[in-house]
């Protein structure tokens, strides 16, 4: 079979195999939604693909949902019991199987690393719009090495230095991803008390604001303070992040993180929700440049 004869949704296969910085988290996310579209088109449940696979309805749902790696033998059931029996269709999925199932650059840091944070880091690598709206701590992206030294160890009190060494580098090669040449953008809203919070001392803080200064240079960084005058209205109570693909095949997901887990959403209705607060907030925070007369204002203040 030629590429012009394959399902629409499989030429998007071929398409995201030629992409240079496919990461795993990514691929398992679009080969999930490949089999979904594969399985519900056939008109088969997750009952009786999971019954295929000796597994359960819970089992496909993870497959679908691109939380778990994909097992060969499992993958070559499913396709068959979908009726995908062209061999050169078949190799896409297994080539995509195979991205999906490799390690990231973040497995280096798998003794630190919690497996709910991995997801995220997945996500974040293939977002091409990181929205984040934080309301304790600075997004990790723009912490400076001294700042994320001093909110860690905030996180984990009785860690051993080691432990907190590994996740504060963890954190500083995570930012390489807003230099790289395919940068994602940031746009990032901060509440007022969160500058107002001296981590790690005046000299820390006054370092971690002129980090901010030089970060808002950049062009795929966008970064707003919600003052306290911020209506109730347009302020969340908790931290969130929405994250953007380019992908159509990647649903766009809200990530809240918790002190020992995280939650991600990717239902349309509560995706919309967390982006008409994002939205208010962006409307009602301080502009950009009102943002950076603040940030200098304070340095003055601080310094």
């Amino acid at each position: 079979m030629t590429a012009t004869s394959r399902p629409e949704g499989e030429l998007s296969i071929a398409r995201y195999l030629q992409e240079p910085q496919v990461g795993p988290t990514a691929a398992r996310i679009v080969l999930g939604a490949q089999l979904r579209k594969l399985r519900t088109g056939a008109g088969i449940s997750r009952e009786a693909a999971g019954e295929a696979i000796r597994g359960s309805h819970a089992k496909i749902t993870r497959l679908e949902r691109g939380q778990v790696g994909f097992k060969r033998p499992d993958l070559a059931d499913l396709l068959t019991l979908y009726q995908v029996i062209d061999p050169e269709r078949r190799d896409d999925y297994f080539e995509l199987a195979d991205q999906a199932n490799s390690a990231g650059w973040w497995h280096e840091y798998s003794d630190v690393l919690e497996d709910w944070f991995e997801l995220h880091l997945g996500l974040e690598e293939a977002a091409a719009l990181i929205r984040t709206y934080q309301v304790q701590f600075l997004p990790g992206l723009l912490q400076t090495e001294e700042y994320a030294h001093a909110v860690t160890r905030i996180g984990y009190p009785s860690a051993p230095q080691t432990k907190v060494d590994r996740l504060v580098a963890l954190r500083m090669e995570r930012q390489r991803l807003l230099t790289r040449p395919d940068a994602p953008r940031l746009w990032a809203v901060v509440d007022e008390a969160v500058l107002r919070r001296p981590f790690g001392g005046t000299e820390v803080m006054v370092a971690q604001l002129r980090h901010l200064l030089e970060a808002v240079q950049m062009p795929n960084v966008t970064l707003q303070i919600a003052p306290f005058s911020v209506g109730a209205n347009a302020a969340a109570g908790a931290p969130f992040s929405i994250l953007r693909f380019a992908e159509p095949e990647l649903p766009d997901k809200v990530y809240l993180e918790q002190l020992t887990s995280a939650l991600y959403l990717d239902k349309q209705e509560s995706v919309d929700q967390y982006t008409a607060v994002m939205d208010r907030l962006c409307t009602e925070a301080d502009t950009p440049k009102d943002t950076a007369d603040f940030l200098a204002s304070l340095i003055d203040q601080l310094a």
